[in-house]
This record gives structure tokens, sequence and C-alpha cells, in this order.
């Protein structure tokens, strides 16, 4: 029995980008539903449970961001925002709120497809629970989360108990972009959620030991003014 495709819901109010959407996605085998408005797409998301969300933050009756905190009061479903405004505090607002993407207008439609594969494995990851979570491997790297154990091309790699746990956040959610203020609370808590040169040290640590290149990372990317994004593909 071949398996149903995956749904996408776009939210959208500009009816160009929804059919530019529209014709992508399902060229990319995904079904897709579309609203036009933040109040469509929250009567008909719990109908038609999505598997994944395309989400304007410019809409008519609300802002998008509206549209995620209702979501998110529910639902963990992969939320990709796609807008035009560029601004890095719109970027941390959304994410903070709990999307796991962003992309600005205009985008390259390899782009968006490789977001939508990351945040719905992401969702799979975490939905699974248990060992199948705890491990990870992008290219040479991998990590053993549940025996707290990390290797480089099958070489272990010794990491600080504090290395280690900004790490496991990123392992955990591989594939997102975390904002700064998320990862020094998970990491150090939330009396350090301004102590920004925590952050830059240990990842510049975490760069030294696990990027052949740490001027030019493969794996602990830097998502600018807005946080970092453990690879995920």
């Amino acid at each position: 029995m071949s398996k149903t495709p995956s749904l996408v819901l776009v939210i959208e109010d500009d009816a160009a980008m929804r059919r530019f959407l529209h014709a992508s996605l399902t060229t990319a085998g995904y079904r897709v539903a579309e609203a036009e408005t933040g109040d469509a797409a929250l009567r008909q998301a719990p109908l038609q449970p999505p598997d994944v969300v395309i989400l304007d933050l410019g809409l008519p009756d609300m802002d998008g961001l509206e549209v995620i905190r209702n979501l998110r009061t529910w639902s963990q479903v992969p939320i990709v925002v796609v807008s035009a405004r560029g601004r890095e505090k719109d970027k941390v607002a959304a994410l903070d709120l709990g999307a796991d993407d962003y992309l600005t207008k205009p985008f390259g439609v390899p782009e968006l497809l490789a977001r939508i594969r990351v945040a719905m494995r992401h969702a799979a990851r975490i939905a699974a629970g248990g060992a199948e979570a705890s491990r990870f491997v992008v290219g040479d790297l991998q990590a053993d989360l549940a025996a707290r154990r990390v290797f480089l091309a099958d070489r272990e790699i010794h990491l600080t108990p504090i290395e280690y746990r900004l790490l496991a956040t990123l392992v955990h959610h591989a594939g997102k972009v975390l904002t700064h203020r998320f990862l020094l609370q998970e990491v150090w808590g939330p009396p350090y959620v301004e102590q920004m040169h925590y952050l830059r040290v240990y990842m510049a640590n975490l760069r030294r030991k696990l990027e052949a290149d740490p001027a030019r990372p493969r794996y602990l990317l830097t998502e600018q003014g807005v946080g970092y994004r453990l690879a995920d593909e």
C-alpha cells in the first residue's frame, strides 16, 4: 500500500504566491491545502491536520506571529515561516514562539523543499523519543546521547560538560534554528539568557573540536543575528 503524501497547509494572502507554492509543492509530491487568512487557517487546521505549515507573517486579519502562538497551544506541527520581513527581530520572534524555520522572500524552491524536509525530520525525531531520537549522524559527525559519546570520523571527541550540553541541545533540535536566548536558557539556565559571550565562546570551542575548518563550518551553522543550527543534511 502506497503512503499518503504529506499535507502542507499554505497560509498566504497573496494569490500569485499561493499558486506558485501550490505548483511547486504538488510537483514535489506533497498534498496542499490553502488558507488566505489567519482565522481561516486556525479554523481549518484542526479539521484537516497538516504535516507541515508554510506561513506568511503579513496576513490581512492578524499577524502571522499570532497564528504561531495559537497553533503552539495545541499542535507541534512543523512551521516554516516564509515572509518578506527580513528583520532579525521578526525572525527571532517567530522562532521563539515555536516556528521551526524562517525563509525570507524571495527564495528558491530547492531551499524551501530542503527546509520542509528538515523540519519534518525534526518533528519525527521528537515524536519518536527514546533511543532512536538519541542517535544522530551527519557526515563524519556522530552523537550518541544515550551513551553521552561524540565521534568525528570514528574518532571519539572529548567534550567538557558545557560543550556536551550545548551540542546535545543542538542535536535534539537538529536542523532547526535555535535562537541565542533559547540556547542560553537551555544550557546555562534562565539567569544567563543575556550572556551572549558565553554562547560565542563555547560555540567557538565546539567548532575547533568538530569542524575541519572552524571559520567555514560544515555542521555548526550560524544564523546571523538570530542563533545557530546543527546541519541535518
